[in-house]
Parts: structure tokens; C-alpha cells; sequence
């Protein structure tokens, strides 16, 4: 008897001490909020959302659909407490070109998200490096050098090849086959194939090039369902130490297997070049010939080409692809 009370008394003051703790943690959190609210610049009205979570728990996911919904309650511009992340929402065209067009260079930074940060590559590529001469310089090899019409028209052949097949074979299977398609995934391979072939069409052969194409695909795909995933260590960067869903760690994995095929890559162009011959014009034999060339203050490395290489991987076929996916979506859900 004399243990059991013991052991009731026990957990009563466990409990008791846990929840002055949570409470305690609560009122500071309110308390640092609103003191630093105070020192900061007014902002845009918003939800309320939870302590600690903010408006976490009530996302939907149509967020296109959400924030339709907010800017009806509280206007076109406003805010968004994601865990201890602040978001600003813009949701009227007018904001919106002021934001993307006339002040462009004071938005151009993003947030960077963990799995980013603990790869490879780390901030190393356009579409994460802040402003300033490293993102111009990346920008300059895009724009400038890398994607001018000269360099596409390089590879023009090339690319009317590879729609050629995709569209072949999305006939094959309408209307010879009659059966249905997976338009995400017809696409998805399409803007692949012809993305491997601007980059090292001309270092690698048909055969190996297909085998490459296979394992860039998985490695792509992973990437991408990574990235959609909502990430703990982004709301909370506090906990982006612990990777408490594992995701930094698989997105390693992921970058490592990227980085063993382009290294392979450069290596058959560099003995290409090394043996004289030039073979075919391909994006890979640019960069590594404006690398060696590079002789400016923030020079271009083997990690930028490498980073950019990934950069028209990924970006190319998940733009591409949500985007036609998309649009298929809505004008069949929307059809008057």
C-alpha cells in the first residue's frame, strides 16, 4: 500500500513538473514574440495560428486553394507563421510584379532548405547562392554562355530528335495501342531524355547513355519526392542537427550516387580531349572548357558545374513536368 502511494505521488509531481515546464515555455514564447514585435516593422495581418507550431496544423494541401482563402479574410498581402518561420504570402498580380519584377534583387535570396544545406554540393548552384558575384557569375554561364542560342543550336538536332521519339511513342501507345497514358510520367521521361542528351549526348554513346538516363531517373525521382516531403528541420532549424525524419540523410545518398555519374562523365570527356578528339558539342565540354578558361575574381569550380549540371537535371524535368501535368489537370476538372 505504502508503495503504491509512493509510486501515485511519484508521477503526480513528474506530471506537475512537466506541465510547469510547458507552461513556463509557453509564456516566454509569448512573451519573446511579443517583444520582439514591438522592435520590428509592422507586418501584414494573417492567421493567429498555435503557440510554438503556428499555422502548421492547418495547411491544407490545395495551397493554391488556402491562400485563395486567407486573401479573402485578410488581403491581398499577408502573413504566415510555419513553426518558428515567418512567411510573407503574396497573392495579388500587382504585389506580386512588384516583387518579382521591380524589386527583383531585394527578393532574390531564398530560404534555404536543410536537405540543401547537408548535401553534397551544398549552396553552390543558381537557384540557392544569395545574391551577389557568385550567383551573377552562375548566372552569366546560364544565360549568357551556357543556355545563348548559339549553344542550343549546338544541340539543336539533337533535341528535335528526341521529341521526335517522345511524340512517336506517345502515338504508339494512343493510338495504335489505344491505351492510357500517364501523362506526368511520358512527359517526365521525354524532358529527360532530351536534357541528357544537351548535357553529354556528345561524350557518351546511345547505349550507355540510355544506362545513365535509367539511373538518373530513380535519382531524380528520390530527389523529388524528398523536396515535396513537409521537412521538421525547415520549420524548426533548431532540429535540423538531429535530421529527425531521416530526409538529409537520404538526399545524401541521393547527391552522392548524382556525383559518382558525373564524375564519370567528366572523366570519359577530359580523355576525350586529352586523346585529341572533340567528339560532339554537348553542355558537359562547355563547362569544363569555361572552368579551365575561368579567370575572374569569383572563378567558376568543378562543384558549380557539377551543382549546375544537377540544377538542368532536376529543374528542367520537374518544371516541365508539374507544369504540363497541371494544366492537363485543370483544364479536365475545369472544362466550360
Amino acid at each position: 500500500m505504502i508503495t503504491t502511494l509512493t509510486e501515485t505521488s511519484n508521477l503526480t509531481s513528474l506530471f506537475l513538473t512537466l506541465s510547469a515546464i510547458i507552461i513556463t515555455l509557453l509564456i516566454w514564447y509569448i512573451k519573446l514574440s511579443k517583444k520582439l514585435n514591438q522592435y520590428s516593422s509592422p507586418l501584414p495581418p494573417g492567421p493567429l495560428g498555435f503557440p510554438v507550431v503556428g499555422s502548421l496544423l492547418t495547411l491544407k494541401p490545395d495551397l493554391h486553394s488556402y491562400f485563395k482563402s486567407l486573401a479573402h479574410t485578410y488581403g491581398p498581402i499577408l502573413k504566415l507563421r510555419l513553426g518558428s518561420k515567418l512567411k510573407i504570402i503574396i497573392t495579388s498580380p500587382t504585389l506580386a510584379h512588384q516583387v518579382l519584377k521591380e524589386n527583383d534583387i531585394v527578393f532574390a535570396n531564398r530560404d534555404v532548405l536543410s536537405i540543401t544545406r547537408s548535401s553534397v554540393y551544398g549552396i553552390t548552384n543558381i537557384v540557392w547562392t544569395p545574391y551577389g558575384p557568385e550567383w551573377r557569375m552562375l548566372r552569366k554561364v546560364c544565360v549568357l554562355k551556357m543556355l545563348s542560342n548559339a549553344s542550343l543550336d549546338a544541340v539543336c538536332s539533337d533535341r528535335r530528335r528526341v521529341v521526335r521519339q517522345g511524340v512517336n511513342q506517345l502515338y504508339n501507345r494512343v493510338v495504335l495501342d489505344q491505351s492510357p497514358v500517364e501523362v506526368g510520367e511520358h512527359v517526365f521521361f521525354t524532358v529527360l531524355n532530351l536534357i541528357m542528351n544537351m548535357l553529354w549526348g556528345g561524350t557518351v554513346d546511345v547505349e550507355e547513355g540510355a544506362s545513365v538516363g535509367a539511373e538518373i531517373r530513380e535519382i531524380i525521382n528520390g530527389i523529388s519526392e524528398l523536396m515535396s516531403k513537409p521537412n521538421v528541420s525547415d520549420f524548426f532549424p533548431v532540429l535540423a542537427w538531429f535530421d529527425l525524419q531521416g530526409i538529409s540523410k537520404k538526399n545524401r545518398q541521393l547527391i552522392q550516387s548524382f556525383d559518382r555519374i558525373v564524375n564519370r562523365m567528366i572523366s570519359t570527356r577530359m580523355k576525350i580531349e586529352e586523346d585529341g578528339g572533340n567528339g560532339n558539342n554537348d553542355f558537359l565540354q562547355f563547362l569544363l572548357r569555361l572552368k579551365d578558361e575561368e579567370d575572374s575574381k569569383t572563378p567558376l569550380t568543378l562543384t558549380h558545374v557539377k551543382s549546375l549540371l544537377l540544377d538542368m537535371v532536376a529543374g528542367g524535368t520537374d518544371t516541365s513536368t508539374n507544369t504540363i501535368e497541371f494544366a492537363m489537370a485543370e483544364i479536365i476538372t475545369h472544362q466550360t
